[in-house]
């Protein structure tokens, strides 16, 4: 590892965790939260921002965007339209295309991904479900909409032994800005985005943040009992609409090809 990398290690480690403060509505169907990382050490300037969705008060859906013969993502936050009131990135993609299990309007468009990690969003007449890998097999063809994306971070309030110990697949030291979704035990949406806000305007877009691990460690004391990460680094961004119709935009630098958008649900809470 370069001196570098050593010497944020220390101080990285040397940070404790901060519990996070109340959450506060920003819409009828939605809450906002927001702390630091940690107490002190660089990561004191990473900012977790987090919403929390209700059920009843607002649906998912998926849009896919792609330009140059489907070679290239063409969407981003800023393509929320006016009737969403919550808009992030998708999982991971290859040559403009999202990554693993694809299915839209009860079509399957792309198969299951392979990979012991690789979790689906599910969305299902209002209902949002994270699957494990292998409960996919039994999902396939009864569900209207669909997407993988990876790592898995949480099943059923615990990490998944790739993310306990080094040497099983995943890098536990990587830091990055990072995108995660996930739900808790009432059946919410928790969304969560780390910004670093050591530097003002693009410097928030630095892929600076928390271990993948740490991420899980997050969305687990946001309440989240399964939880993915979705694509990060460049790709993070999130757009959030609060009642009197102000945005609040995290953007980022790669277009990519699939976003996920709420909505109000029409028969609210």
């Amino acid at each position: 590892m370069h001196r570098l990398g050593l010497l944020l290690v220390g101080v990285f480690s040397a940070a404790s965790s901060v519990a996070p403060p109340g959450w506060v509505p920003v819409s009828p169907a939605m809450e906002r939260v927001e702390f630091p990382l940690a107490e002190r050490g660089l990561l004191a300037s990473v900012h977790v921002i987090a919403f929390r969705l209700q059920p009843c008060g607002a649906t998912l859906e998926f849009v896919e965007r792609t330009r140059y013969e489907g070679l290239r993502g063409a969407w981003a936050v800023d393509s929320m339209d006016a009737t969403s009131v919550l808009a992030i990135n998708g999982g991971q993609f290859r040559e403009g295309s999202p990554w693993g299990w694809i299915v839209r309007d009860g079509v399957e468009r792309q198969a299951p991904g392979i990979g012991s990690l690789g979790m689906a969003l599910v969305l299902d007449g209002g209902a949002v479900k994270l699957l494990r890998p292998d409960e996919i097999a039994a999902a396939r063809g009864t569900v209207r909409e669909a997407m993988q994306s990876y790592p898995t971070l949480l099943v059923d309030g615990e990490m998944p032994p790739p993310l306990r110990a080094p040497g099983r697949g995943v890098d536990l030291e990587h830091r990055d800005s990072r995108l995660a979704i996930g739900v808790d035990a009432e059946g919410r949406v928790l969304v969560v985005l780390t910004r670093f806000k050591g530097l003002p305007g693009a410097g928030g877009t630095l892929p600076l943040g928390p271990t993948i691990p740490e991420l899980a460690r997050v969305m687990h004391r946001l309440g989240a009992v399964r939880a993915m990460g979705l694509d990060g680094g460049l790709s993070s961004q999130l757009a959030a609409r609060a009642a009197d119709g102000s945005v609040e935009r995290y953007t980022n630098w790669r277009l990519v090809p699939m976003g996920i958008v709420a909505r109000p649900a029409a028969r609210g809470c």
